[in-house]
């Protein structure tokens, strides 16, 4: 680092000193806090944008959203190249730049990760990074900040996206980097033209589509709402009606979202009994998670969800149709087998691992936290991974992918319009409907409406696929999380010495029995789960498995 870079970097960090005796840590999430004390925070995620784009000499996105907290919280989070989220090698070094304690130690910092990482920091290198932000009030000056920390960086460029939901930044940061057009506008176009495509290819079912013609959603006051207007008026094949859309004055996450509708199970604001029996959607404060949920006609307040793994099922059973409709095209020259997984973590309702298995897909567990269902469903040719809070996506792998495109030339010059084509030309506008890059309410939203409406479903239809097995989730306090080792996804507990042992011999006095135990990432508690046929089991096994918890490991609280 020359003495110029080293002198603006001093000069200008001065500005962002950060808050006393305060320590973040970056996580799935990024940073989040009270957005009073992060201006620091995301000045120094500027200049770690920066670096990143320099190391591998593509574009990165810095996105300013703290998505279903409260609205005077913030937080912000890096996208990779690939439009995923910051490699976890980085994070170490991203919470040691956040924590440095003045300015000096802060270039002491990067000199030595630049060197370690050699990353070409002599301002003769490009660097370039997307910006967007939500709809928070604080966002415009943590947007300000993060501008600064880049413009630290001699050759560093920024450019403003604007009012963007999490999604659509890292779709443009994603297609930037395959060289493709990127703005808001070729999100939409691409978004909307596959979705009309796969509607074009709805099979006539005469009068037999049980799907309901309207949908309600829930835009939780947040810039998912605000895009689904802009989607609302470019599409005359959905009858959508935006509530929450932030513009009726209602509070961003306040009894309203995706995150709120899961975790309670109750109706959010604007919505009561004059909507029982009507097809209804939530998404979250920057619309990465996508709810389902129904008001039932006896009790306007209480809700049937359908939640992430119901979505994740809908679309194992629209995708497998099409890969059983391609295989039966046997006399082609260029048939292929396509691997077909599904991703879940070990809160994934068993109900919904059995239903998968039973429609013949592989269903593999991977620890909690997006990136690593992301990583896992990247190993198949198609991967669906979804957690149950309504995050998710469908993941095509480049050589199926291209195989794919090569199979529809050659359906389109032999058997053109035939079923098999269809199918073809369906999973090819799937992968491009579908945002790659990470969970996306607004794009999940317009395939599950086709879907159902290929399929001829009502939501009660879709609803009714499994009946959830019921559950119990509890905290249980202890004097050191780290006492607490997990193995095969977090399902076994390897650590401390017996307690699995025990578990097991609790899990097996109750019929459908299953239940675990995590660490938390963030306090020092311990997280129990379990399941079982009915609820006074699940609640059972889970205050049994809670006192064995505290028998091995310290204080009970729950």
């Amino acid at each position: 680092m020359n003495e110029d870079q080293k002198s603006l970097i001093l000069k200008s960090s001065s500005h962002f000193p950060p808050p006393p005796g305060v320590k973040l840590s970056y996580g799935t999430a990024g940073f989040r806090a009270g957005a009073s004390i992060l201006q620091s925070t995301v000045y120094r995620v500027g200049i770690l944008a920066a670096l990143r784009s320099l190391k591998t000499q593509c574009v990165i996105g810095l996105m300013i959203t703290a998505s279903h907290n409260k609205v005077t919280d913030n937080g912000v989070k890096i996208a990779d190249p690939s439009g995923g989220m910051l490699s976890q090698d980085w994070e170490p070094f991203s919470d040691q730049l956040a924590n440095a304690p003045d300015p000096q130690s802060l270039v002491l910092l990067i000199e030595e990760f630049v060197k370690k990482e050699k990353i070409p920091f002599n301002g003769k290198h490009p660097a370039e990074i997307l910006l967007g932000r939500d709809t928070r009030p604080s966002g415009e000056s943590l947007l300000e900040a993060a501008k600064q920390g880049i413009s630290a960086v001699v050759g560093a460029v920024a450019h403003d996206m604007g009012i963007l939901t999490t999604p659509q930044l890292h779709w443009m940061v994603r297609a930037r980097n395959k060289g493709l057009k990127a703005t808001e506008s070729d999100y939409f176009e691409q978004l909307l033209s596959s979705f009309r495509c796969l509607m074009n290819l709805i099979p006539d079912r005469g009068t037999s589509n049980e799907t309901e013609d309207k949908l309600i959603v829930d835009g939780a006051n947040g810039v998912g709402g605000e895009k689904l207007e802009v989607i609302k008026e470019k599409l005359n094949e959905l009858d959508i009606e935006v509530r929450n859309s932030g513009k009726e004055g209602g509070v961003l996450n306040e009894g309203v979202g995706a995150d709120f509708v899961q975790k309670e199970k109750v109706v959010p604001h604007g919505f009561g009994s004059n909507h029982a029996g009507i097809r209804c959607a939530s998404l979250d404060g920057d619309a990465d998670r996508l709810v389902y949920f129904l008001v039932p006609p006896n009790n306007c307040s209480k809700i049937d969800l359908v939640d992430g793994d119901k979505i994740l099922s809908l679309f194992a059973v629209f995708i497998k149709e099409q890969l059983s409709i391609l295989e039966e095209d046997t006399k082609g020259s260029n048939n292929y087998k396509a691997c077909l997984g599904a991703v879940q973590t070990a809160y994934a309702n068993g109900a919904s691992a059995y239903y998968l298995r039973h429609l013949g897909l592989e269903v593999a567990l991977a620890p909690t936290g997006v990136k690593f269902l992301h990583e896992k469903a990247a190993q198949y040719d198609i991967g669906i991974y979804f957690e149950a809070n309504g995050h998710g996506t469908i993941l095509f792998s480049e050589h199926f992918l291209s195989w794919l495109e090569d199979k529809n030339q050659e359906l389109s010059s032999t058997h053109e319009g035939s079923e098999q084509q269809k199918a073809a030309l369906r999973l090819l506008a799937v992968s491009k409907l579908i945002n790659q890059a990470v969970g996306d309410a607004l794009s999940g939203l317009l395939l599950v409406e086709t879907i159902l409406r290929h399929m001829g479903w009502s939501i009660h239809q879709w609803n009714a696929l499994y009946q959830d097995l019921p559950s119990r989730q509890l905290k249980v306090k202890v004097g050191d999380r780290t006492a607490v080792v997990t193995a095969n996804a977090e399902t076994v507990a390897v650590k401390p010495p017996g307690i699995q042992e025990a578990i097991n011999v609790e899990t097996a006095k109750y019929p459908n029995g299953r239940s675990f135990i995590r660490p938390s990432g963030t306090e020092d508690v311990v997280r129990v789960y379990a399941e079982a046929s009915t609820q006074e089991a699940a609640d059972k096994l889970a205050n049994s498995v809670a006192e064995l918890v505290d028998q091995f490991l310290g204080f009970r609280s729950s």
